[in-house]
């Protein structure tokens, strides 16, 4: 299964990590285009240097890890397109060009289900779809989560426990889910 990251998806850090660890086990092929990317750090900019410096770093890591993620188009693919927002038609451009199954966002509203199953591609909120995962191979969820966990209690210095950070993530079914209901 191959999924399109958008912005939205990528930029909090947390949701970011559970989505790529997921991957990284194995359970989809992320996809970016390299739009996406500039937009999560142009908003790690507004941040200061080094949330932006710290973004592009990750962004490099991501690019290293998955190097035939990041997906171009020809631009009348994205000129056909129609979506309620047309700042959002990259985002479906890159989905069809990447060979997409779905788009994973937490912008429904500007991603009409009808209007992408015309293009043969599904859209899904990043809780939802781990929760989904989780059902099929919890282990491999909570395995990615307790790294998420463990990382965020180094760099914070804090004693996250794995509902409150996951929730915090807007991730609060997983969450649930993860910590026995």
């Amino acid at each position: 299964m191959r999924v399109l990251l958008d912005t939205c998806v990528i930029y909090p850090t947390v949701m970011r990590e559970m989505i790529l660890g997921v991957a990284g086990a194995g359970a989809f092929v992320p996809l970016w285009s390299e739009r996406i990317i500039g937009e999560w750090l142009h908003a790690a900019a507004k941040l200061g240097p080094d949330a932006q410096a710290q973004a592009a770093g990750e962004a490099a890591l991501m690019g290293a890890r998955w190097p035939e993620a990041s997906v171009a188009w020809k631009p009348s693919l994205e000129a056909r397109l129609w979506l309620p927002d047309p700042a959002d038609t990259h985002v479906l451009a890159a989905a069809i060009a990447g060979s997409a199954d779905g788009i994973l966002t937490l912008n429904a509203r500007d991603f009409p289900r009808n209007v992408l199953a015309e293009e043969g591609v599904w859209r899904a909120d990043p809780d939802g779809f781990l929760h989904g995962i989780w059902q099929a191979q919890p282990g491999m969820v909570a395995e990615v989560a307790d790294g998420v966990l463990a990382k965020a209690r180094h760099l914070s210095k804090g004693d996250w426990e794995m509902r409150p950070l996951l929730k915090k993530a807007r991730l609060p079914r997983l969450a649930k889910a993860l910590s026995g209901g």
